[in-house]
């Protein structure tokens, strides 16, 4: 059996983290067991008392009590994690946790190291929306490929599947946006075997809690160079 931990940082999102979690906990993948954790951003609404009052919906829960932004939530969930393969997921419902199945096939089949979940790989369905957005993550995945010599179609996806033991928690030095660009080139430069697999999204509006903005783009392109040029050093 591959066991997967799936990390779910959240921070004042009590109108879906029960959803969400019941939705991961239904997945039955074959040859493989689910770890979920959990890790409260030291929200400010009714998060943390929702989570505490269902235990059975996660395997783990972590309780930061300084908000650290997704990142320091990341690292958090991280260091707690024991599964052979770790991948992310958002406390919304823009991802569905129904592909966990797709993204564990190339792990189960062909022994990934790498699987990057593509919104642009005709999956089932993608909301549409925020033109800007799609030209912005088109530009951050021609960069990336270009300097990891990768053919990758969308980068930032939040589902990003990796073999744990490829990252420690303790060496990541981004805590922002562009943490997930680090984590993806260190899993790439350290690993032989990448996939990509279509999957479903709905992405959420600014209305409904959406909080990337087109200023992140100079950190995640930083990033990608700095950790992608300089791997070696």
């Amino acid at each position: 059996m591959v066991e997967l931990s799936v990390i779910v940082p959240a921070y004042n999102e009590e109108k879906t983290i029960l959803e969400l979690l019941a939705i991961v906990k239904s997945q039955s993948i074959e040859g493989t067991t689910i770890e979920v954790i959990v890790i409260d951003d030291c929200s400010t609404d009714g998060t943390l008392e929702l989570l505490e009052a269902n235990p059975d919906s996660y395997d783990k829960l972590v309780t930061l009590q300084i908000n650290s932004g997704k990142g320091g939530a990341v690292k958090a969930g991280l260091a707690e994690a024991t599964g052979d393969y770790i991948i992310f997921q958002d406390a919304d419902l823009e991802y569905d946790p129904a592909d966990y199945s797709s993204m564990m096939k190339p792990v189960l089949k062909h022994d990934a190291d790498v699987v990057m979940g593509s919104r642009l790989l005709a999956p089932h369905y993608t909301r549409v929306h925020y033109f800007w957005h799609k030209q912005g993550n088109h530009l951050i995945t021609l960069f990336f490929n270009i300097i990891n010599n990768t053919t990758f179609t969308d980068i930032y996806s939040c589902y990003l599947l990796y073999r744990r033991d490829l990252i420690r928690a303790d060496e990541l030095t981004t805590l922002g946006w562009e943490q997930h660009a680090e984590i993806l080139t260190l899993a790439t430069n350290r690993s032989k075997v990448f996939y990509e697999v279509p999957i479903s999204y709905h992405g959420r509006t600014y209305d409904q809690g959406k909080k990337i903005r087109a200023y992140h783009i100079i950190s995640v392109l930083w990033t990608i160079f700095v950790k992608g040029v300089f791997k070696n050093h």
